[in-house]
């Protein structure tokens, strides 16, 4: 006990201390918010994988997947390393980085709004982050109560409080540079401490050709008549593993949160760097978390699901540990809680203050009082997401907990479309971001309200979120052909930082 609370004391201790040491980066808003776009790729790559990746991947989904799908669940961290990462990087990273300086916007919902020149639109899309943020940024403290009351018998309340707290700490008094850095750090204690318990629950079962081999004799007829079936491929059931696979890996794509982070990157190389790093990041982390997963049902007779739930499945495997183990999964539940919370409460904080009170609610907002607000809005964020997770864990309701997984559907597909559309293509009108923001969102609301109601296939969250993702894909461009278009000479300004000569060395470019 002395060893895991002494690991847990000088975790908080490093993160406070990053924080403090970060102040001299969040003395403007460009600062605190982006980190003076001068972030190298380290930190960024990083910071865009600990942000992915949080307790409710390593805990909630890992369990959930890996009990219903088996080994075949690993397909998703795959998909999380291509799609999510991988080709968010290729495809939106230079992009973003480039017209977003240009048009001089610092969050998601001020690139729609200068991007589409409708204040409109700026304002719907901070209300959709505001909506959905918290609800999501909640659900990150799932899975947290297991694990401590395992290792530390420490009441969860006390538990959500002290972590959000010190999250707090050292993101109001660094802002993203305190973030990026310690996500550069929660990063690593992610990637040693998947690897290390992924070899000693392989190990406990007689090593991985032994325990594949037990895996296929796990039979249940409910799910599939094959047998070996949660050893094999593809699973039980390939079609439904595809929409998890295309909600967590596309959806970061119109994630605020995510996407933010390609506002900060510092250089050309930095992108290149980050590509791979991030996409080897992924591969560890999230591929190693459902794969340790697909082994969950190893430990059907140490886990009643119908009672206990998917989120028992992770704990169970790892209650059998040596401390120094069990201590070091508790270091690395919480940093991937708090690498994502500070990029969530970073992200609702400045988009309200940026996007909705700046120039509506509060006329004359210079920079110090932006500064201001951003940080009483941070404390504000935490305390709601603690008081929702309470709430939900003392009363166990169940609209809450609805809510919490139909966020992240919500985001994406409202934004994902208009986004990445609104980067490539000069077409695209304000109309159809409108129709994307209103059909994602409410789609999803809808689909938590009324889910008995819809089809049989749409009737998970996950599936209803990968549908609306795909949905304003379609949706974007069909109503961009018949709406009313942007001003030429408008929409040729803003597409113009894109043609800017730059000139580069001949290893990079060997000219006519």
């Amino acid at each position: 006990m002395i060893l895991k609370f002494a690991m847990l004391i000088v975790f908080f201790s490093v993160m406070i201390a990053i924080g403090f040491y970060c102040r001299k980066h969040a003395t403007d808003v460009n600062g605190f918010v982006l980190g003076g776009r001068s972030v190298g790729p380290w930190l960024t790559a990083f910071a865009y994988g600990t942000s992915y990746f949080s307790a409710v991947i390593f805990v909630g989904y890992a369990g959930q997947f890996g009990w219903k799908y088996g080994i075949a669940s690993t397909w998703i961290g795959i998909g999380n390393a291509l799609i999510g990462s991988m080709l968010a990087w290729v495809i939106l990273g230079r992009r973003t980085r480039i017209m977003t300086q240009h048009l001089n916007s610092a969050t998601m919902p001020e690139f729609f709004g200068r991007r589409f020149h409708n204040d409109g639109l700026k304002l719907g899309a901070s209300v959709i982050v505001f909506l959905f943020l918290i609800p999501y940024t909640a659900s990150l403290y799932n899975g947290l109560s297991r694990l401590f009351g395992m290792a530390f018998n420490i009441d969860y309340t006390v538990c959500i409080i002290i972590m959000a707290v010190l999250t707090g700490v050292y993101v109001i008094a660094g802002g993203y540079m305190a973030t990026a850095i310690n996500d550069f750090l929660q990063g690593i204690i992610m990637l040693f401490g998947i690897a290390t318990v992924i070899l000693a629950v392989l190990k406990s079962n007689g090593g991985f050709l032994e325990a594949l081999n037990r895996l296929a004799m796990v039979s249940d007829q409910s799910v599939s008549a094959q047998p070996g079936v949660f050893a094999s491929f593809f699973g039980p059931d390939p079609l439904n593993l595809l929409g998890v696979v295309i909600l967590t890996s596309l959806g970061t794509w119109g994630l605020p949160q995510m996407v933010q982070k390609f506002y900060a990157i510092k250089s050309e190389k930095a992108i290149s760097k980050g590509t791979i790093i991030s996409t080897l990041f992924a591969i560890i982390v999230s591929g190693g978390c459902y794969f340790l997963g697909g082994f969950g049902r190893l430990y059907s007779g140490s886990v009643d699901i119908a009672s206990e739930g998917y989120d028992a499945i992770i704990p169970a495997m790892i209650s059998h540990l040596s401390p120094a183990l069990i201590g070091l999964v508790v270091i690395l539940v919480l940093s991937a809680s708090m690498s994502t919370l500070s990029s969530l409460v970073m992200a609702s904080s400045s988009t309200l203050t940026i996007d909705f009170l700046k120039g509506h609610i509060i006329k004359n907002m210079d920079e110090k009082k932006q500064l201001f607000v951003i940080r009483i809005l941070i404390v504000v964020f935490i305390a709601l997401s603690v008081v929702i997770a309470i709430i939900q864990y003392k009363g166990n309701i169940t609209f809450i907990a609805q809510l919490m997984g139909v966020s992240w559907g919500a985001l994406a597909g409202a934004f994902l479309a208009p986004f990445l559309y609104g980067l490539y293509w000069k077409k695209t009108t304000a109309s159809a971001a409108w129709v994307s923001f209103l059909f994602g969102s409410g789609f999803m609301v809808c689909n938590m309200l009324f889910r008995s109601h819809f089809p049989a296939l749409l009737q998970s969250p996950i599936n209803a979120g990968a549908f609306a993702m795909i949905a304003g894909l379609i949706f974007v461009p069909v109503i961009s052909l018949v709406t009313p278009k942007l001003e030429t000479s408008f929409v040729d300004a803003a597409f113009s930082c894109y043609e800017r000569k730059t000139e580069v060395s001949v290893k990079n470019d060997l000219g006519e």
